[in-house]
Order: structure tokens, then C-alpha cells, then sequence
């Protein structure tokens, strides 16, 4: 069984200088109410732990409200359809591409209002780009559109690979009033399709990304995500993820967030 003692050593000395971590997790890709699901769910329970779905408005199920009906649950959207939209040979995007920012934001407040008429209170109006990127100037205009917030991958306010969250690297302006709350640890690896990243891999870069933080090589005030696909977990993802959690619930170092009050809480620029 793998060690968590450099993950360990890393939130001790968090803890020695009387800091803490703000942690938060979010699962995207949520459709119907599938086995998985109910999995992650129930995890998410036995856990105590709050817990932020994406669902992608445009394919959801019937089904997916009551299986969503938890209390800890907070439902964000995840673009409309998770339909690629990029240019020919452009990395895929659906929240801007090859198309005007009106045609993406005409998707985009359909996708809204279906969400919160099936969701109501449970629902909060972030977005969730798929793969996420979104384009510069979709992004420039979330808040006008209602959205209180933005979830990519990556440190936030840096750019660099990924980082960005945007279609082509470059770093995202976001409007005043909108929160950049973002995961930052993902479960999977995904080229050649997903697969479970391995956990050695995986405690070494929560360690080496807390250590950014605390080192303030990046946004040491920044919340820290954990980035979950339930419909793309095997077992050793699943084994992983358990003990993840509960390893993470005992140290005095963590302080599991809701992404309501992570929202609510975040810098106005």
C-alpha cells in the first residue's frame, strides 16, 4: 500500500507554522443517475464531506435529480452538451472554438436555465468549461451572464500550461465579482484515454502543489480542488480516492470547504 508520508510531511509543516489548506472537491461529467454515481455519493456521506457535481445540462436524465438530492451536494454546470467546438486541429473546447461568443452563451443560458429549474437552491451558477478551457473573451463575460464563478484546472491567476484554463494557453481576465475557484489535482491521466494516474504520482504532486503554496510560488491564498470523473474510475481509482479522503479528514491541516462559501468568500478584483 502506497505511503502518504511525503503528503504527511507537507501539511505537518502547514500545521508547525499555524496555517491551514482550504480544500475542495469537484466531480464533473454527470449525466444520469449511474452505479458510479451513487458510489461517489455515498463516499462523499460516509465522509462527511461537502461535494461539487458538474452536470452537463444539455444530456442530464430524469433520474439525475434524485440522485443528486443529498444534503452537501451543490450542482454547477458543466458547459451545455461537452461537444467539441474547436477549429480544425485547435484542442478541444467547447466554450468558444470556432464560433462567436454569442453562439456559446445562447448554449450556455439554456443550459442555466434547465439547471435551475430542475435543480433549484442546489444548483450554484458556476461554470465548469469542458476540458477546462474557454475561450478569453467567453470568459470576460461570464458575470454579465450571471454566472458567480469559474472552475478550470490549475493555479489561478498564473499562467502556464494548463494553468490558464483557457483554449490556448493565454491567461484568462476574468469580470470583477466572478470567483476563479479551481481544481487542481486530477485523478486521471488522459492521453491515450483515462486511466487512474497512479497513486506514488499523485501524493507527490499534492505535496509539491501545497508546497507552491506555502512557498508562495503560487496563489498561496488559493483554495485547493480535488478533481474526481466517477463515470472513468476503476478500482484502483476508487481504493484511492477512500483513502485519500480519510486520510485528509484527520489532519488538523485541512479545512474541507463547500464551494458556496468558497464563492462567497473569494477576493472581489
Amino acid at each position: 500500500m502506497q505511503s502518504f508520508d511525503g503528503l504527511d510531511q507537507e501539511l505537518d509543516q502547514w500545521s508547525a507554522a499555524g496555517r491551514t489548506v482550504s480544500l475542495w472537491w469537484r466531480d464533473d461529467d454527470a449525466v444520469a443517475a449511474t452505479p458510479q454515481l451513487t458510489r461517489l455519493v455515498a463516499m462523499a456521506r460516509r465522509h462527511r464531506l461537502p461535494l461539487a457535481i458538474a452536470a452537463v445540462p444539455a444530456r442530464m436524465q430524469p433520474d439525475l435529480v434524485g440522485a443528486l438530492s443529498a444534503p452537501g451536494l451543490t450542482v454547477l454546470q458543466h458547459g451545455y452538451a461537452h461537444i467539441n467546438q474547436a477549429a480544425p486541429g485547435g484542442r478541444a473546447v467547447e466554450c468558444g472554438g470556432d464560433r462567436a461568443a454569442k453562439d456559446v452563451f445562447s448554449e450556455l443560458r439554456d443550459g442555466m436555465r434547465g439547471l435551475m429549474r430542475t435543480f433549484g437552491a442546489s444548483f450554484l451558477p458556476v461554470l465548469v468549461p469542458p476540458w477546462n478551457r474557454i475561450d478569453p473573451g467567453v470568459a470576460a463575460s461570464l458575470a454579465q451572464e450571471g454566472y458567480l464563478g469559474l472552475s478550470s484546472f490549475g493555479p489561478r491567476h498564473h499562467a502556464g500550461r494548463g494553468g490558464a484554463g483557457s483554449s490556448d494557453g493565454a491567461p484568462l481576465i476574468l469580470p470583477p465579482r466572478c470567483a476563479a475557484i479551481n481544481a487542481h489535482l486530477d485523478l486521471l491521466t488522459w492521453k491515450g484515454g483515462p486511466a487512474f494516474a497512479g497513486a506514488e504520482k499523485l501524493i507527490r504532486l499534492f505535496a509539491e502543489r501545497l508546497e507552491d503554496r506555502r512557498l508562495a510560488r503560487t496563489d498561496p491564498d488559493e483554495p485547493f480542488g480535488i478533481l474526481t470523473h466517477h463515470l472513468d474510475h476503476d478500482e484502483a481509482s476508487w481504493s484511492f480516492l477512500e483513502r485519500l479522503l480519510g486520510r485528509l479528514g484527520s489532519h488538523p491541516a485541512i479545512r474541507f470547504q463547500p464551494i458556496t462559501t468558497l464563492v462567497a468568500e473569494a477576493p472581489v478584483r
